[in-house]
């Protein structure tokens, strides 16, 4: 039996997680490692910080310890320090967002990035640059950082959140070929909106960041 690792930088995570692999990979062994520190440091200062950085490394280096065959981070806030991690270990060292990233680029190069935490917002859009210059295409990165939605949701107030996050998707998305949600959070919002609302696809992280440790997965049993 393989062993996928998932990294999370909140326990809220885990229950997504736990449905996407038993649905996904159901003969894979699943184990969660949990650092609400690598994103809520990360917040406070504005960046990602060194130390941020090396507990991450830390953390994907006890996964492996553990028996994992990979390890999947499943924070977009913190994929530079995934990219390090990858380099280190000879195991994979997977990036959730990365395959939500080359989807959107398949629907074309005006690639619409929308987030509501600015420390989510540049490393996703730096993300979409850096695979697309991997693939040798010409992208153009739209941004659009949702102000309040984050405090709102953090407050408990969700239907704020999910307002101000519609707002974005209809009004801060147009003529795009593609949208990325930076965080999974959001596409709760989605199943909201009419269906002549958005004009382009929508690609969120988590089914896809799955789908592709599941394929990786696979890859090391042949």
């Amino acid at each position: 039996m393989k062993t996928l690792a998932l990294v999370h930088t909140s326990p809220t995570l885990s229950p997504l997680f736990n449905e996407l692999t038993a649905r996904i990979m159901p003969d894979v062994r699943i184990l969660h490692f949990v650092d609400e520190s690598l994103i809520k440091n990360t917040i406070a200062k504005g960046f990602l910080e060194k130390s941020s950085m090396r507990r991450l490394i830390t953390m994907v280096g006890s996964g492996f310890d553990a028996g994992a065959d990979a390890v999947l981070v499943t924070c977009s806030s913190i994929g530079p320090a995934v990219d390090i991690a990858a380099q280190l270990y000879d195991k994979p060292v997977l990036r959730v967002d990365r395959p939500m990233a080359e989807k959107a680029l398949d629907a074309g190069r005006r690639v619409g990035v929308i987030a509501t935490l600015p420390t989510t917002l540049k490393p996703t859009s730096d993300l979409v640059r850096n695979v697309a210059a991997q693939q040798g295409k010409e992208v153009e990165i739209v941004e659009y950082l949702c102000e309040g939605a984050f405090e709102a949701v953090m407050a408990g107030d969700g239907e704020t959140h999910d307002r101000i996050v519609a707002q974005g998707l209809t009004e801060g998305m147009k003529s795009v070929d593609a949208i990325v949600l930076a965080q999974a959070s959001m596409a709760r919002v989605l199943s909201t909106l009419p269906d002549d609302a958005l004009t382009a696809p929508v690609f969120s992280s988590p089914e896809l960041g799955v789908q592709r440790a599941q394929a990786v997965l696979q890859s090391l049993s042949c």
